[in-house]
């Protein structure tokens, strides 16, 4: 998941014509540095690290205030937390690489600029190849520029949402917001927090929720973990699975903890309905078919004041799918970036690493991390991370295979449902394009109903909209990142951005 920036000000005066503290300076005729990296999660930063010790200058552009990403989330110096790193798994893992980061930062082999949102990159033009990066920096949204001779993409990723009846209420939230809430904010979402969805990180977060106070009267699964007919469960991915006892062991702790905490794990079950007034009060769990239709007679009430509820991830990729960069589909319906041995993408230059690649997890995006600085630099990979690449990949492509959403999903949606939040779009109008209007895919869907056209720009309701409409998910072509203010549009050069963004703006 990636944190969302302030919103643009509309004022006109904007920030002082001098740099703005903690923000980087204008930096296009200066001498571009080695390798630029976008985001400082557990890819950004394993790369980071990595390339400076092989001698690259590196510069680390992070959307968040502090390193870490979403996964290493942790809570602001404020709140007085003694142990941060009870609230995570592999704290060790981040700890020496942050270390590591300062040492560089203060030697100056890494240029660390947290507060920086990147909402475009082009390819420098004349002279030697490169890239310049663009961002919106610092609480006043000061304009920034990074040139570089290199790239590496790191954005990670952001939760997959599908709808249901009554999830607009308070005190719905994504699973991962509210492991977020409680990493970072040392808050819980609720006192009796129902934890739905599926995937791996559901057993994590409810593990989390319960160990800090919250009761968990269940974890409802919409998968199942054994494999049938027509269906692809763990037991049909037995040798990536056994190839990853770490994994397994991971997974064991995660249940242990829900037996303790007296936690109920419902399988093939979804939550299909919410209920409340000003707040969620109570939310409907039924049980699914290997198609994920909800069938009738098993509906069953369950109390609660919160609901965490996520589909997995879903990998962040508006800056490489800007430039071009080749994508494929992914096991679990999302699309992911296509990476060669060496992490580099389609397009010369530009590396990428972690989520981006495909949903793998943090282990997994610290190898990748590390494996495309080795490439950045020019030295071998080492034969010890290709093979956990190989065996990481296998057992994320397990998950994403057992996880992936059934196309029955839609039956619990009502036609009233909202499907986009932010336009309040129902599924009936969906509906009506698609059967009446002649949608086949998202992209005419929104042209008719303005599903995905507000604030998230359908990173929330992409994959339902695409899902209504029949169609696969295709890959989001979005020119800004991010939102960025009209003052920074009009005070670019020229020659900046490329020709195929200056088209798309107004």
């Amino acid at each position: 998941m990636t944190t969302s920036p302030s919103e643009p000000s509309d004022s006109p005066s904007g920030p002082a014509s001098g740099p703005v503290p903690g923000t980087a300076p204008d930096t296009r005729s200066a001498t571009p540095v080695d390798l630029a990296i976008v985001g400082a999660g557990p890819a950004g930063l394993a790369a980071a690290v990595t390339a400076a010790g092989l001698g690259l200058r590196v510069t680390l552009l992070d959307a968040g205030e502090r390193p870490g990403g979403q996964y290493y989330r942790h809570p602001a110096p404020g709140l007085g937390a003694a142990r941060p790193e009870a609230l995570h798994h592999g704290w060790s893992a981040f700890a020496s690489r942050e270390a590591a980061l300062r040492a560089h930062e203060s030697a100056g082999r890494i240029t660390y600029l947290p507060l920086h949102h990147v909402w475009t990159l082009t390819p420098d033009h004349g002279g030697s190849p490169g890239w310049t990066l663009y961002a919106v920096a610092g609480p006043d949204e000061a304009p920034a520029t990074v040139r570089a001779r290199t790239v590496l993409l790191a954005t990670g990723a952001y939760e997959r949402q599908l709808p249901f009846p009554g999830w607009t209420l308070p005190g719905v939230v994504g699973a991962g917001g509210a492991q977020a809430m409680l990493k970072g904010g040392l808050v819980l979402p609720g006192s009796r927090v129902v934890v739905a969805g599926s995937g791996p990180l559901l057993l994590a977060v409810a593990g989390s929720l319960a160990a800090a106070g919250a009761r968990v009267p269940a974890v409802v699964e919409a998968a199942a973990y054994t494999g049938y007919a027509a269906y692809t469960g763990y037991a049909a991915h037995a040798p990536a699975l056994l190839r990853n006892p770490g994994k397994l062991a991971e997974g064991a702790t995660y249940g242990g903890a829900l037996l303790r905490h007296g936690v109920r794990l419902l399988t093939r079950h979804a939550v299909t309905e919410a209920h409340g007034a000003d707040r969620v009060e109570a939310v409907t769990v039924t049980r699914l078919d290997r198609d994920w239709r909800p069938l009738p007679g098993t509906a069953r009430r369950i109390p609660c004041d919160a609901v965490a509820v996520g589909h997995g991830l879903v990998p962040q990729l508006e800056l490489a799918t800007g430039l071009g960069c080749a994508t494929r589909l992914s096991p679990d319906a999302t699309i992911a970036l296509e990476l060669d041995e060496q992490q580099r993408t389609s397009v010369p230059g530009v590396w990428s690493a972690g989520e981006t690649g495909g949903i793998g997890g943090a282990q997994l995006a610290l190898a990748e991390g590390e494996i495309a600085a080795h490439s950045i630099a020019g030295r071998p990979v080492p034969a010890r991370l290709a093979r956990t690449r190989t065996r990481l990949r296998a057992f994320a492509a397990a998950m994403a295979g057992a996880h992936r959403p059934g196309p029955g999903w839609t039956d619990w949606l009502r036609e009233d449902t909202d499907v986009c939040r932010c336009e309040e779009v129902p599924a009936s109008r969906i509906r009506e394009a698609v059967e009446d209007l002649g949608a086949r895919d998202a992209r005419t869907v929104k042209l008719l109903t303005r599903a995905g056209m507000g604030w998230c720009q359908g990173r929330m309701c992409g994959p339902a909209v695409a899902a209504l409409a029949g169609a696969d998910p295709a890959p989001d072509r979005r020119p800004l990142s991010c939102p960025v203010p009209l003052r920074h549009l009009a005070a670019l050069p020229p020659e900046a951005p490329s020709d195929g963004l200056r088209a798309e703006l107004p």
